[in-house]
């Protein structure tokens, strides 16, 4: 692989990380340990990175699409899909978010580790830097992520979430199940420094299913 920076085991998995590339780190593990997949799940990885959660979820989903802003990434997921024996189920795409999703398209399960540490804007942050900053608020592309992902879910389908406390996780919680989602924290860690990153589970209520 290009500009080659480290390679990260998790459980069976290898993961080479490219220098532009997100790092799998604490949250990622966190994520990864508390990844549920059903069989036959169509999912969708946001902001992929390295293609961790993608790839660990390709092991029983029938279709896996993982989306990146990061050119690098993408390329570097792909990479890591083949190295991993999944690059049969898994397609790695180029795009903000949603933005290059099928606005008809819907999926079982939606998957999204955040940058969601707040930070001062800066016109000239790097791919790294995207990939963990949220804006002042640490919020700016979590509050984006949560108005679009409930329009992709299937009936009854489900997504996760991770982000940081100090990104007001109450407030994704009110705005999800303002969406007619209910939701959980289905896991959690306590960080240095008065932070705790928590995964947010969020699913449509079996009364209110939108219609698709």
């Amino acid at each position: 692989m290009r500009s080659l920076t480290k390679r990260v085991l998790f459980s069976k998995y290898i993961f080479d990380v490219s220098k532009d590339v997100y790092e799998p780190a604490e949250d990622s593990f966190l994520f990864a340990d508390n990844l549920k997949v059903n069989g036959g799940d169509v999912v969708i990885d946001v902001g992929t990175g390295c293609g961790i959660l993608g790839i660990i979820a390709a092991e029983k989903a029938a279709q896996v699409i993982a989306v990146d802003i990061n050119p690098h990434a993408v390329r570097c997921a792909r990479e890591n899909a083949i190295l991993n024996h999944v690059n049969n189920k898994m397609s790695c795409i180029q795009g903000d978010l949603f933005a290059a999703i099928r606005n008809r398209a819907k999926f079982d399960l939606i998957l999204f580790n955040a940058p969601y540490l707040p930070s001062e804007d800066a016109e000239d942050s790097s791919w790294l830097e995207n990939a963990w900053s949220g804006g002042p608020s640490g919020r700016r592309v979590i509050d984006r992520f949560v108005h679009d992902a409930p329009k992709y879910l299937k009936p009854e389908g489900r997504l996760l979430l991770l982000q940081s406390t100090l990104s007001n996780v109450n407030d994704t919680l009110e705005k999800l199940e303002g969406e007619n989602l209910k939701t959980t924290i289905a896991a959690e860690k306590a960080l240095p420094f008065f932070e705790t990153i928590k995964l947010v589970s969020a699913r449509e209520e079996k009364d209110k299913l939108r219609k698709v």
